[in-house]
């Protein structure tokens, strides 16, 4: 076990990843919440911080894990309380609060929360958390797939991220077959020249969107796209955090913590 232990932690020292970790610590506050720089934390960004740190094998301080429950009635939406509830399993807290307030939002249709987008988060915050996830909730995802193979926030049109959110969900509700092959397929057509990857059809690469694809194949049992995990190591900066593109810095710590469970090659819902 301390050999493993000390595999996994060789793995990290020296590496990418190394830096990225470094960055995200060193912007916790005192309260346990994360913020950008010059900014104050919140219970979003704390939880994509916590989410990034624990997919490359790396923790928040302890006060993380109370900043999160303290803050739980804030969260209005399904999709707030899917992304604290994925950040809180992560932790190995309890799921006992948040995992019946997301499984009351369920609809009749399958949706929870009512949008795709909202869908594919309560489920794997719900597979995280070791909840059943109703059945007509895949047939709900199935049926918004596009006749190219994506899915859209809401509906039409199709974009990379939440194409690559949707097929996170499926994977994790174990669908393979056609819908995962055709939405894979639709994926690669956002591939550019530089290995990344842009949000919508035509766009310039990001780190975020390249992040979600990667995640998407690796969920799927592929290899990530060539060159994606090449890009992204091109957009980290010196102080460790990455780029949102060649062209623009901007949200640092939320890029960064978007970033790290694509080069840990690990995808949603964490082990």
């Amino acid at each position: 076990m301390k050999l493993a232990a000390l595999a996994a932690t060789m793995v990290i020292v020296g590496s990418p990843l190394a830096s990225g970790v470094n960055y995200l610590q060193a912007h916790e506050l005192g309260s346990g919440a994360f913020a950008e720089p010059g900014g104050s934390g919140y219970p979003q960004l704390t939880a994509w911080a916590v989410l990034g740190l624990r997919a490359a094998g790396a923790s928040p301080r302890a006060a993380a894990a109370g900043y999160l429950v303290a803050h739980e009635a804030e969260l209005t939406h399904a999709t707030d309380i899917a992304l604290v509830l994925l950040a809180e399993a992560a932790l190995r807290q309890s799921t006992a609060r948040l995992v019946p307030r997301l499984r009351s939002l369920a609809e009749r249709t399958g949706a929870i929360g009512g949008l795709v987008n909202a869908t594919a988060w309560s489920v794997l915050a719900l597979r995280a958390a070791g909840a059943p996830v109703p059945r007509r909730t895949l047939a709900f995802l199935l049926s918004r797939q596009g006749r190219a193979g994506g899915w859209g926030w809401s509906g039409p049109p199709a974009d990379s991220n939440d194409t690559a959110a949707a097929l996170e969900a499926l994977c994790a509700l174990q669908a393979r077959g056609r819908p995962v092959a055709r939405g894979l397929r639709f994926l690669s057509r956002f591939r550019n020249g530089d290995g990344g990857f842009g949000l919508t059809l035509g766009a310039g690469s990001d780190a975020q969107s390249t992040a979600w694809v990667i995640q998407a194949f690796l969920a799927a049992g592929r290899r990530p796209p060539r060159g994606s995990l090449a890009y992204l190591r091109r957009l980290q900066r010196p102080d460790g955090s990455f780029r949102y593109s060649a062209r623009y810095l901007t949200t640092p710590l939320w890029v960064t913590a978007q970033v790290l469970p694509a080069l840990a090659r690990e995808p949603f819902p964490l082990r």
